[in-house]
């Protein structure tokens, strides 16, 4: 099974989506297992001819017996998920940056996106994707639809509650910022972001680590640049999202890559 990640060429579509990755069937159609591990993305897929299976953890995907075109869509990845393609698929996977779903629906709440998801043409230009041969046709008929879709929307205050969770403030300190009650921002992130504050800015900090690691080679250096207590705080986090340790973590995944993805 082949995998190929790109970011979007238009800029106006690069500031709402982290990138897209194509899944393709090959010669050798073996099974294919791995662990992906939680993020803070919006994530949408399409996957041809295939039945899905999936719970709390793990996702289990194989081919249909009939043909169909499934669409998926992951609002809360807190967790670490195993990943088990049977046979190779074609698929293709949107990963949208946080709030920057709201402007290509009308949706303004994460509760309701599935359905949005559900009721519009997705559905119809991945197959129109999935019929084009070549992937830069491909690419630029994924990235028209995306910008027909494309408006602005004013999201002010969740945007600005979003960039202050990047930094030391704590959640209480954020909600005076922004002249709101703590009640009211977790009310917020859950509504936009799809999940309580804390949970975000844990595995915003959690993936935060993973970019830094690629310069920095040192347990308490990552710790402390990354607003965690101590190695102790990074080292536990680490093993709540990844099931591992850092050390043994960072041995077997290829964090250069965009699909940060541990094969088993």
């Amino acid at each position: 099974m082949k995998v190929t990640f790109y970011q979007p060429v238009n800029p106006i579509l690069k500031k709402y989506i982290e990138g897209y990755y194509f899944v393709e069937k090959d010669e050798s159609d073996k099974p294919v297992r791995y662990l992906t591990f939680p993020d803070n993305y919006f994530i949408v897929s399409a996957c041809q001819n295939v039945t899905i299976a999936q719970d709390k953890g793990w996702v289990e995907i194989r081919r249909s017996l009939s043909e169909n075109l499934v669409i998926d869509f992951v609002a809360r990845c807190s967790v670490p998920t195993e990943i088990f393609y049977q046979q190779s698929i074609n698929e293709i996977t949107v990963y949208f940056k946080p709030l920057g779903m709201y402007h290509f629906f009308e949706a303004d709440n994460s509760d309701i996106m599935q359905e949005h998801i559900h009721f519009s043409d997705f559905k119809e230009i991945s197959n129109t994707v999935f019929n084009e041969p070549h992937r830069k046709k491909q690419i630029e008929m994924l990235e028209k639809y995306w910008l027909s879709k494309f408006q602005y929307k004013d999201l002010t205050l969740a945007y600005s509650i979003l960039t202050d969770f990047e930094t030391e403030l704590s959640i209480e300190e954020i909600a005076v910022k922004n002249g709101i009650t703590r009640q009211y921002l977790n009310k917020i992130s859950k509504r936009y972001l799809g999940k309580p504050a804390t949970e975000f800015r844990k595995i915003q900090r959690f993936r935060k680590v993973l970019i830094s690691n690629k310069k920095v080679r040192n347990l308490t250096e990552l710790s402390y640049e990354n607003l965690f207590y101590d190695q102790s705080h990074l080292i536990k986090d680490f093993k709540e999202f990844t099931k591992i340790s850092p050390k043994k973590f960072f041995e077997n995944v290829d964090i250069e890559q965009n699909n940060i993805w541990l094969f088993i």
